[in-house]
C-alpha cells in the first residue's frame, strides 16, 4: 500500500491477496474514522496512473505527458529556469 496525501493505492499480485488487503485497508479507515467518497474511488485496475507514472502489471513507467511535456518545454533563458527544470527533469 501507498498512502500520499488524500491518495491511498493499494496492489498485490493475486487478486485472493489483494481482496483480503483492500479489505483491511477498509477496515482499518473505518476504525479511525476517516471517510472516502465512493465516486473517487477505482478498484480492482489493471493500471493506474499515480503520482506522474504509469503502473501496471508490466512494472512503472514515466506517465506520457510527463514525457510529452519535457519534450516540447520551451527554451529556457535562465538560470533559474535551468536548475528547476533539471529538477524536474531529475524525477523523471
Amino acid at each position: 500500500m501507498v498512502v500520499f496525501i488524500g491518495n491511498i493505492l493499494v496492489y498485490l499480485k493475486l487478486k485472493e491477496e489483494h481482496d483480503n488487503h483492500l479489505r483491511v485497508v477498509v477496515d482499518t479507515l473505518k476504525e479511525k474514522k476517516l471517510y472516502t467518497k465512493l465516486s473517487k474511488c477505482e478498484f480492482w485496475l489493471r493500471e493506474v496512473s499515480f503520482l506522474g507514472h504509469v503502473i501496471s502489471k508490466g512494472g512503472i513507467v514515466v506517465h506520457p505527458s510527463n514525457v510529452d511535456a519535457v519534450l516540447h518545454w520551451e527554451t529556457l533563458k535562465s538560470v533559474f529556469h535551468i536548475r528547476s527544470f533539471l529538477g524536474l527533469a531529475s524525477n523523471y
